[in-house]
């Protein structure tokens, strides 16, 4: 009887395999977390594929618990067409099975760890929307010596090569000229993949005739090359902000020549069409960067490392075809204005809820969350296992494309979803970006020290030493139980915010009312000084949240500190400068809805009795113009108080012609002008005579 995995998970197959018996695995146990049975085989990807060729014909999901042998499933599918399966992998030997225990057995711990990951490998996860750039293969390369001339030579047995050179140097002219080569210096450059522009100024074309070397024509003049590659050999400074990060543009260092060889075989690559993800989803109906020109937040502006974010009036504009997909913004964003799209929806936070609700019903206690990006992460995890111990049993490594998209709120959901820790691991590459990502840390610790879950429960673990990274896990002290919520969380960064906030509040060793929080923190009060409010309600108007909000019945002014992002824009555009800002989190009820800040009786028109108005702004207004000239009569000054309708009523009356005009004045034409400089030279004439001097009618 053949021996095949049995197991099943939101109707999705799965085989998994102890891989020769290597790992430490209970695969009895993770059926049973998974409500399904199992019994594992050995050698999936070699003596035993007949079991995966079978099961692939009979199920349409299939997921397979190896990501190292990937290909060979794959290519087992190939002879089935349309009837293939939809097939995933899950890796849970370097995850999870390759560690401290001995194979054969495994702890409750590395059991319900496998479930975890097993069952968020079945979740059904949004396609992200995405962007085309196209590339025919137009190469620009810019240079200062012969390095540039022999790489283009060879990219120009593919692609079409144009060269700019800073200059000639000891460049020796090709016997057949292949490509355009130019002398000049870039001014600048703008553009991505397939849409380049760079300014050139000064340029020169190559001389045909010249004997030694290369030599140019003329004096030069400023031009545009427009290109879909450009690669940059003058090893200067790079022509974009976070070079590495800009589609299509290559700066190798032009004294390695590994790295330059390397770049050309990529590049040769590099024609056709290219499909990018749009990885931020920006609403900008609730952006806060800006109302009637008046600035509130850049945080995504000063933190965007390649320039696609730029200002666009009282908005942002975000260009998806520079986006690098860092999340830098999306992280840091107050409103959530910003939403990382990658996954696309609500999908990372749901794949956050079921890894620890699964790891907790599985019997799992004190998990540690290890969120770390698909590349340098995945390579670190894997050294750890197959140099090292491992991962420890209780964390729960959770992949994210970028780990700078981890903002306060994702934090705070793993706290709430029962997180004892929880971790992000990055990359030397990320070193300049994670400002962004420490601050989050920071206050993520400072609300939960502020109350009662003690502190340092969120770390950032950026060594590059695999055993440094184990050895940090392993040392994590074990903390008091969090909260084991199962909330969904949806929406944008606010509602997550609040909704994981009040699952961490409700369990609260020291569950106070209000949590003071460092300056720039994103979400607390607004202060108003009522006395000298003449609720004018221009900061209504500015709110981009719905924080401020009117009354259309009455002149009223209320505030929820719930939606309040501290962006300042009421602060700023309150004329009265009577707004301040006080960061912090107010647990109470009243914090959850509008409150009323201040209201008036509205003042009444003296002629009909008509509410138009609060009462101390129209009082404030009358005292302030009360001596000016055009409200020196009594009857211009009490029109301010009469309503829109009663104030043309009452100016008809006083007046008989309010719309009457004084003489118009007679057109001047150029005959006047000259007869009066006639007039005016005769008089000066006569008044010199008249004195005795000595003039003539020409003078």
């Amino acid at each position: 009887m053949r021996r095949r995995c049995c197991m099943k998970a939101n109707n999705k197959k799965i085989l998994i395999c102890n891989c020769e018996g290597t790992m430490a695995m209970d695969p009895d146990g993770v059926a049973r977390a998974l409500g399904s049975e199992a019994e594992p085989i050995s050698q999936l990807c070699r003596a035993q594929l007949e079991v995966f060729e079978d099961e692939a014909k009979r199920h349409d999901d299939v997921i397979v618990a190896c990501t190292q042998e990937a290909p060979i499933f794959l290519e087992a599918t190939e002879g089935l067409g349309d009837d293939a399966p939809a097939l995933r992998f899950c890796n849970i030997r370097e995850k999870a099975g390759w560690c401290r225990e001995a194979p054969g057995g495994a702890s409750a711990n590395l059991t319900a760890k496998m479930a975890a990951l097993l069952n968020e490998a079945t979740l059904n996860i949004p396609e992200t929307r995405s962007v085309t750039m196209v590339s025919n293969g137009t190469v620009l390369v810019l240079g200062t010596g012969q390095l540039a001339m022999d790489a283009s030579g060879k990219l120009a047995e593919r692609m079409d090569v144009t060269v700019v050179l800073g200059g000639a140097g000891e460049v020796i002219a090709p016997r057949v000229m292949d490509f355009p080569v130019f002398r000049g210096q870039v001014t600048g450059a703008t553009g991505y993949l397939g849409a380049f522009e760079v300014n050139i100024s000064e340029s020169a074309p190559a001389s045909p005739s010249h004997r030694n070397g290369l030599d140019f024509c003329g004096g030069g003049q400023p031009g545009v090359i427009e290109c879909d590659l450009i690669l940059d050999l003058r090893g200067a400074r790079p022509l974009f902000n976070a070079p590495e990060k800009r589609d299509g543009y290559f700066n190798p260092e032009p004294g390695n020549p590994a790295a330059v060889a390397e770049t050309l075989l990529t590049m040769t690559d590099m024609v056709g069409e290219f499909e990018k993800p749009r990885y931020v989803d920006y609403d900008p109906d609730i952006c806060a960067h800006a109302r009637n020109e008046i600035t509130g937040c850049t945080k995504c502006l000063d933190a965007c490392p390649t320039g696609a974010i730029t200002p666009d009036g009282d908005k942002v504009a975000y260009d998806p075809y520079i986006c690098a997909g860092c999340g830098n913004c999306a992280s840091i964003c107050p409103t959530g204005a910003a939403k990382y799209a990658m996954p696309a929806g609500d999908a990372l936070h749901e794949r956050l809820r079921q890894v620890l609700t699964t790891y907790r019903l599985s019997g799992g206690k004190n998990p540690v969350v290890l969120i770390h990006d698909t590349a340098w992460g995945e390579d670190m995890i894997s050294a750890i296992a197959r140099a090292g111990g491992g991962l420890p049993a209780n964390v729960l490594p959770f992949a994210v494309n970028q780990v700078t998209l981890t903002g306060v709120e994702t934090l705070l959901v793993a706290s709430a979803y029962g997180a004892q820790h929880t971790c992000i691991l990055a990359g030397p590459s990320k070193i300049d970006e994670l400002v962004e990502v420490r601050a989050g840390i920071s206050l993520a610790n400072h609300i939960l020290e502020g109350i009662g879950y003690g502190s340092g429960r969120f770390q950032l673990i950026d060594t590059v030493d695999p055993d440094v990274v184990e050895t940090t896990l392993y040392d994590l002290d074990v903390r008091p139980s969090m909260p084991a919520a199962e909330f969904l969380a949806m929406g944008r960064k606010r509602s997550v915010m609040n909704q994981a906030l009040q699952a961490l509040h409700v369990a609260a060793p020291n569950a106070v009312d209000v949590l003071a929080l460092p300056d720039g923190a994103p979400f607390g009060a607004v202060q108003v000084n009522v006395e000298s409010c003449t609720l004018c309600l221009a900061c209504v108007g500015a709110c981009p949240t719905g924080a401020m909000k009117d009354n259309p019945d009455m002149p009223q002014l209320s505030f929820n500190e719930e939606s309040c992002v501290q962006c300042g824009l009421c602060r700023n555009t309150c004329p009265e400068k009577v707004i301040s800002l006080t960061p912090q989190i107010s647990f109470l009820e009243t914090a959850r809805s509008h409150q009323v800040v201040k209201a008036e009786e509205p003042f009444e028109c003296v002629r009909c009795g008509k509410a138009f108005g609060a009462k101390s702004t129209i009082e404030h207004m009358v005292s302030k113009l009360e001596g000016h000239t055009m409200f020196a009569d009594d009857k211009a000054l009490n029109r301010l108080k009469m309503c829109e309708d009663c104030r043309i009523i009452a100016m008809m009356e006083d007046d008989p012609q309010p719309f009457q005009h004084g003489a118009v004045p007679v057109p001047r034409t150029t005959d006047d002008y000259l007869q009066e400089r006639e007039e005016l030279r005769a008089q000066a004439v006569a008044d010199m005579k008249s004195k005795g001097l000595d003039v003539n009618d020409d003078s």
